[in-house]
């Protein structure tokens, strides 16, 4: 039977360690089944796992290489048993928990250890995203980010997101978990809502407000938001208070949209890595329009404003872009496009995104209602919008600004 060891090597690191310690083990005749290494401020950690089929002085050849190489080095014995057990938890699903805020606090580990440890979970990594803090202190440029990979049988996922949303709303942290799967980095259309998602304005609350109406108009805007009113109801009684609205409003307004933190960001990227980008709102063409021209969205899906003679007429064209028809618009595009759903990503901020959240493979409630955030697959309310690239696994060395 194969005697396993774990070797452990620690110390300062410099050229040719890596390259010692192999020798080392080939002398031995060890096989190589893991490892694993990392440099942090010139110290260097290296792990491997090998199997010897026969009798060796491993442990005497390997102290003779650490001494030549500068490094502390130990062959720990690892039983049968905890081989099997380690092999059996390669087979677990992984779970990634992902901690995002302008700053992380040091207390959140703690706070992360208890939550995982309660669900059964094993912590098996963890590795930084975002890029580091400069020497000034300021905080990063475009947020922390702080990725673990996590492993256990059997989690309640939906209690442990539960958990996650109370902690991190106490610590001002997002905390988002997802399942790991060959779909995480492979994911190909992405689908926005507009309003107080791309944009930090909900339009049909500033044509009101410009043609007068707007405290009325902002009372029923906010409780359709709040899931407290049928979307198309809503809208149309929004709508018909802005008969008469000159149509030059639009155009003011459109000049001026205040692009949400980051959008310009993600989207140079998501373009780059060659996502399919999509708005799907309960908006208006007119804007979205002026948003696709500005920053290249593949296609758009929203509500087309009756316009005669120049003035807002307070109709739309059917069909209505509700909450239903933005989850069919999804389903359709990703068909259209040859690809799966579990390839799709969606990101809203309302209730009437509910539905189209939950049919993405990854659904984000961006800077929501705390409905909406309860209900999302995922969150995100401490950075801009381009956080979304952490939650697809990339890194701040994969990115451009």
């Amino acid at each position: 039977m194969a005697t396993r060891y774990l070797i452990r090597a620690t110390g300062l690191a410099r050229p040719g360690q890596l390259a010692g310690l192999g020798k080392a083990l080939a002398h031995s005749g060890a096989r190589l089944l893991d490892i694993n290494q990392s440099v942090t401020f010139g110290m260097l950690s290296l792990e491997a796992l090998v199997g010897l089929d026969r009798d060796s002085a491993l442990e005497a050849t390997l102290s003779d290489a650490g001494d030549t190489l500068g490094l502390d080095v130990q062959a720990i014995a690892v039983s049968a048993d905890d081989y099997q057990r380690w092999s059996e938890q390669e087979s677990q699903p992984r779970l990634i928990l992902t901690l995002l805020a302008p700053r992380l606090p040091a207390g959140i580990l703690a706070e992360v250890g208890a939550l995982t440890a309660e669900f059964g979970l094993t912590v098996e990594l963890i590795h930084r995203l975002s890029g580091r803090e400069p020497l000034e202190g300021d905080a990063p440029a475009n947020g922390a980010c702080v990725e673990c990979w996590l492993r256990g049988d059997d989690a309640d996922v939906v209690a442990l997101r539960e958990k996650a949303l109370s902690l991190g709303a106490l610590h001002g942290v997002d905390i988002a978990i997802q399942e790991d799967s060959i779909w995480r980095r492979h994911r190909r259309l992405v689908c926005f809502d507009m309003d107080s998602t791309l944009i930090q304005t909900e339009v049909i609350d500033e044509l009101a407000r410009r043609h007068g109406v707007g405290d009325e108009v902002a009372d029923v805007t906010e409780r359709a938001m709040r899931g407290e009113l049928d979307f198309q109801d809503s809208f149309r009684e929004r709508m018909s208070k802005l008969a008469g609205l000159d149509e030059a409003v639009l155009a003011d307004i459109a000049a001026e949209l205040p692009l949400m933190d980051g959008l310009e960001r993600l989207m140079v990227n998501l373009k780059r890595f060659g996502y399919r980008t999509v708005i799907l709102s309960g908006g208006f063409t007119y804007f979205a329009q002026y948003l696709q021209d500005k920053l290249g969205f593949d296609e758009i899906h929203a509500n087309e404003l009756v316009i005669e003679q120049g003035v807002v007429t307070g109709e739309v064209r059917e069909p209505i872009v509700d909450a239903e028809r933005k989850a069919e618009l999804l389903e359709q595009i990703a068909l259209r496009e040859g690809l799966t759903l579990e390839q799709t990503i969606a990101v809203g901020d309302g209730a009437n995104d509910l539905k189209m959240l939950a049919k993405a493979g990854l659904g984000i409630a961006f800077r929501a209602k705390p409905m909406v955030r309860a209900q999302a697959q995922q969150a995100i309310s401490t950075l801009g919008i381009d956080a979304v690239l952490y939650l697809i696994g990339y890194r701040q060395t994969d990115l451009i600004d």
